[in-house]
């Protein structure tokens, strides 16, 4: 078998003639071209017969025995009557690449499984190319349009650096997946969504779970009317537990000196928790809070009701006992908790509207801790768009096909 069919066997590249090659110490340089005689725009793909000028172009390709291999190929300008002058397209690679779409897809595969660093360290390719790697392949493997087809949205935020550096992730409850991710979390962001989504497609929209911050609020309100919204159970719950905790320390600060602040020591996991997941030592604590601090164990009362309630699956049960309870609150004489009662009562109907759909951000705050923990493998991102585009490979239920290093029917010649 000739040199040249062999290394066309090994690369398994579509509509690409092997010409010739070049061994050296920095390794494996192929020489190649397009199988098609007339040039193709790299823009809209149409036959281009005038070229403008060339150039010789090389392409980082997957390695060979521990060699690194390259494809090397005097890349035409042309002159497209609808894109101007622009390159021609190549088989083996996308417009703007110096990696080969096989390179590309074993880059892509690898950091939807580990750290970018180790990429990296594997690939031999700059930290900051696997973020520009990633969009690339989510471009061309990702789904043509993740935002057809959704009936039931959250919508969450990330913070992915300090200084209040946010992003705006919308996830679809049916099908487990992130559809979309902006920069920001303000309302000007949820319009940005809703526009990518167009009027027709927001009109199908039935509901959205967010929590209660005011631009998503007004956003979402403004923009998808009919969509009903659900408030986050987790962040009501989290706004009670806060309101225990602030009544904890003031009354740990009162008590300060006092034979009455031992009976307040180390009880703030003994009031937080559920009380089927309290240990002897936090049952033991928590009863002597009810004996020595008649507030405090008002407030834990308060914060269990509420969390009582949510547990609910009757609408119309639940919302006697709310009503109940914001009156319990509003009497309490707990500032914090008068506060949440006022938070609560206002956005009652979004509540109560978990109990019976049973809808929750909880996919979304799983997605949030798989990016910081992409962030943290990473060492930070300076650039947003990289970590959308690592977001997306990750969480957007893309599928990665491993790359074949050696096709079957070039290992059938070699034994022939």
């Amino acid at each position: 078998m000739r040199a040249n069919s062999l290394l066309r066997q090994l690369l398994d590249q579509e509509h690409t003639i092997v010409r010739g090659f070049q061994l050296d110490e920095r390794g494996l340089t192929i020489d190649v071209a397009p199988a098609t005689r007339v040039p193709r725009c790299s823009g809209c793909t149409n036959r281009v017969p005038r070229g403008y000028d060339a150039r010789t172009r090389t392409w980082r390709h997957l390695d060979f025995a521990g060699m690194r291999v390259s494809l090397r190929y005097r890349l035409q300008r042309v002159d497209c009557p609808r894109c101007g002058v622009t390159s021609e397209l190549v088989p083996w690679a996308d417009p703007g690449s110096a990696f080969t779409r096989d390179f590309e897809d074993t880059v892509g595969l690898l950091a939807q499984r580990m750290d970018k660093t180790g990429v990296c360290g594997l690939m031999g390719i700059a930290w900051q190319t696997v973020g520009s790697v990633a969009s690339r392949v989510f471009r061309r493997r990702g789904p043509r349009d993740s935002l057809d087809g959704l009936r039931r949205i959250g919508i969450d935020e990330i913070s992915y650096k300090r200084r209040h550096h946010y992003l705006t992730v919308v996830t679809d409850h049916d099908r487990k997946r992130v559809v979309w991710v902006g920069i920001g979390r303000k309302a000007a962001t949820v319009d940005a969504f809703f526009d990518a989504l167009g009027e027709q497609r927001t009109s199908q929209i039935q509901l959205v779970s967010i929590d209660m911050a005011g631009g998503y609020i007004e956003a979402v309100k403004r923009r998808a009317p009919r969509a009903a919204i659900v408030f986050d159970r987790f962040h009501v719950q989290r706004l009670a537990h806060d309101a225990l905790d602030e009544v904890r320390r003031s009354e740990v600060r009162a008590q300060l000196g006092g034979a009455a602040a031992k009976a307040l020591k180390h009880t703030r996991w003994s009031l937080l928790k559920r009380p089927w997941n309290l240990t002897l030592g936090e049952r033991q604590r928590l009863a002597s809070v009810q004996n020595a601090n008649s507030a405090l164990y008002r407030a834990y009362l308060l914060k269990e009701t509420l969390c009582h309630i949510l547990d609910g699956r009757q609408v119309h049960v639940a919302a006697r006992r709310l009503g109940e309870w914001l009156a319990w609150a509003q009497r309490s004489r707990l500032k914090p908790f008068i506060r949440l009662a006022k938070t609560i009562k206002e956005h009652e109907e979004g509540i109560l509207r978990y109990v019976s759909t049973r809808l929750t951000n909880a996919f979304a705050e799983g997605i949030n801790s798989k990016v910081r923990t992409g962030v943290k493998q990473a060492y930070g991102f300076r650039d947003p768009s990289s970590l959308i585009a690592m977001i997306f490979l990750r969480c957007s239920g893309m599928t990665i096909p491993p790359v074949r290093h050696v096709p079957a029917r070039a290992v059938t010649q070699l034994a022939a």
